[in-house]
């Protein structure tokens, strides 16, 4: 199956010590099967502290350290597993994320947003739109009648028609997709129901409003929205489950300008770190994207 990309994706590259927010830190990380065979065949000096670190428990993962730190996790933000055994030792949440795939007639990739960096490049990039052959998968196709990338690459020339003010924009596809709409305080009981990994992220998400946009930040919106169409609404099955999806996206949109302007957020780092916070709250999570969703 062919493999695709936007043309942004190659610029990603983890920033590890770097990081301000480590993917290593208050995740639980799972160990598939192929990499937990890797390390019970293992017989390098590191390889004790790794046997030692893995609970079988239901899912095969790392035991987390005091703050919810991986255990391989070193003082510096290093990873100890690549510094002592090699990369090819990862197990594939820890080598593919931020990575995701969607899979249709072909095989799309994308960085996702719960990476800050990835955030940065996505919110930075205004060639969204352009999407890449970038290889092959060992994959089938789905066989699905529906195109949702064709329906996507409309959203996209919309979107792109920058001789219309964003907002007029966002109107046109709201009504060109039915998209419902709801009163404020419909989101904002579900918001009050979600699960969060930080408390404080939910006093902020309660700042919800579809009235507050924030001025001369439409470039950075439209690039996120752009983002979650990309990844949620292309392995739809039909017109009526992309509407639903695209609703999501537009409400995540709503989310991300109300804390833009909550916030006073201003710089690509400050927006960048707001775009992380709504990604690994609410797209990271099944239960809370189905709750936004359906």
């Amino acid at each position: 199956m062919k493999l695709y990309a936007p043309s942004y994706y190659k610029k990603f590259k983890c920033i590890a010590d770097k990081c301000e927010h480590s993917c290593c830190i208050g995740w639980e990380i799972d160990i598939d099967e192929v990499t937990l065979k890797k390390y019970e065949k293992l017989k390098n000096g590191y390889a004790p502290a790794i046997k030692e670190s893995i609970s079988l428990k239901e899912t095969p993962h790392f035991k987390l350290c005091e703050g919810d730190r991986c255990p391989h996790l070193d003082e510096a933000g290093l990873c100890k597993i690549i510094s002592n055994v090699g990369e090819d030792y990862l197990c594939d949440i820890c080598r593919e994320h931020p990575r995701f795939y969607n899979f249709t007639s072909v095989c799309e990739v994308g960085i996702g947003m719960s990476c800050t960096e990835a955030a940065r490049i996505i919110l930075s990039s205004p060639e969204y739109d352009s999407i890449e052959k970038i290889g092959k998968v060992d994959a089938i196709k789905t066989g699905a009648s529906f195109d949702g990338r064709a329906e996507r690459g409309k959203l996209y020339s919309i979107l792109k028609e920058h001789s219309e003010p964003y907002d007029k924009r966002l109107d046109e596809i709201r009504k060109s997709y039915l998209i419902p709409s709801r009163e404020d305080i419909y989101y904002l009981k579900i918001i009050d129901s979600l699960e969060y990994l930080d408390e404080s992220h939910k006093t902020l998400f309660m700042n919800y409003s579809s009235n507050c946009r924030p001025e001369g930040k439409d470039e950075y919106l439209e690039r996120f929205l752009a983002y979650f169409i990309y990844r949620h609404t292309t392995e739809s099955f039909d017109s009526e489950d992309f509407s639903a999806r695209l609703s999501f996206c537009l409400f995540c949109e709503r989310l991300f300008a109300s804390l833009i302007c909550r916030t006073n957020a201003e710089s690509l780092e400050d927006l960048s770190t707001l775009a992380r916070i709504i990604s690994e709250e609410i797209e990271y999570s099944e239960d809370n994207t189905a709750s936004l969703t359906y």
